[in-house]
């Protein structure tokens, strides 16, 4: 999955592209990975490069639009980060319905942190958290330290990717589709984003997304992967994601997680301050507090219960492959996605991906 899309089946049903059609003399659909309300994900295959995944833009209706939804490729450009997903090419091609733009991008074969949360069927363990947290402020200081700050403005669930490399846990912030210059005065920008993970202050004035929306948006997402709620929820559905909730105190994550430890809680709760000002000013302090709260990824170990039988099937499937020459990038994809999947399989086969990553077969 990628960029605020949610996955589907993997047939295409009425995808804007086929399987197997040839994007350009280097790019051939593999399948659908999901949609969203503006873009298309498939999983294509570089014939040298291996997969990635492509982001193709479902509405539009000038030459300009589509000049402005690839401003997108034009941002990851200039972001070069670890933490900060890989942009490699740009350009239209035609599908069901016309010409359409398009983004190829690294595939992550592990998905975003909607998926995380699924396969824990629940919070997510704190050692993970502490990851994602760290390694996502540190993907967004990149952009927050520009001359002219760079916003993401769309901080979701869905818009970071987590998989695996040869170090661990690697964390990707994705979707950069709303991601703007901040104005030179006022170092803020037009507000955007998903409601959910909007700060107070856009929320009331409708304008002045700055660095430390990101922050709060962040906050958000670290709150909800330890308690499985949004902050300043009060339980009632209909005030879920009005501006009255902020007239409520913040619950921390340790009223609902004793797992927390009290710097990840003052950290989070920090993020989260109502006013701006408050707040961590950029995801640079963000990422420099998240440094010392763990010496490591911070993997938690996993429950040694048996793994369901088609898990062990997908295992069986990538070591085959990894056997094949040429093919132990693809069998390392097929293996991320199953522990992404089945995180009971984790401990015993996460040194077994990375030594893959690494391009040695055990």
């Amino acid at each position: 999955m990628l960029d605020g899309t949610r996955d589907t089946a993997t047939g295409v049903g009425n995808a804007l592209l086929r399987q197997g059609q040839r994007i350009n003399s280097a790019l051939v659909v593999d399948r659908r990975l999901g949609e969203g309300a503006f873009a298309e994900v498939y999983r294509v295959r570089h014939h040298i490069l291996g997969w990635q995944a492509l982001k193709l833009f479902k509405h539009v209706a000038s030459l300009e639009a589509t000049s402005r939804m690839l401003d997108e490729a034009r941002i990851l450009s200039t972001l070069g980060h670890p933490n900060i997903i890989r942009v490699f090419d740009a350009g239209t091609v035609q599908t069901s319905e016309g010409v359409r733009g398009y983004i190829t991008m690294e595939y992550v074969a592990g998905g975003s942190l909607e998926r995380l949360m699924d396969s824990h069927a629940g919070v997510v363990p704190v050692g993970e958290v502490t990851a994602v947290l760290q390694q996502a402020a540190e993907g967004l200081a990149v952009a927050h330290e520009r001359p002219h700050p760079i916003v993401h403005r769309d901080l979701s669930l869905a818009n970071v990717l987590v998989g695996y490399d040869e170090t661990g846990l690697r964390v990707k912030v994705s979707d950069f589709g709303l991601a703007k210059e901040t104005d030179p005065g006022t170092m803020a920008a037009s507000a955007q984003g998903t409601v959910a993970y909007m700060p107070p202050e856009v929320l009331r004035r409708g304008k002045g997304y700055g660095c430390p929306g990101d922050v709060w948006a962040l906050g958000t997402i670290v709150y909800f992967l330890l308690t499985g709620h949004f902050p300043y929820d009060g339980g009632d559905p209909v005030q879920s994601f009005s501006l009255e909730r902020f007239t409520r105190p913040l619950q921390p994550p340790r009223a609902f997680n004793d797992d927390v430890g009290p710097e990840l809680d003052r950290l989070v709760t920090d993020m989260l301050r109502i006013d701006p000002a408050e707040r961590p000013a950029t995801a640079r302090a963000v990422a420099d507090r998240a440094a010392g709260l763990h010496p490591s990824p911070g993997l938690d170990p996993a429950d040694p219960a048996e793994p369901a039988a088609s898990a062990d099937a997908l295992v069986r499937q990538a070591t085959e492959l990894s056997r094949v020459p040429g093919r132990l990038g693809e069998a390392a994809d097929l293996l991320e996605e199953t522990i992404s999947r089945y995180p009971l399989l984790r401990e015993r086969h996460l040194t077994r991906l990375m030594t893959w990553r690494r391009g040695v077969i055990m």
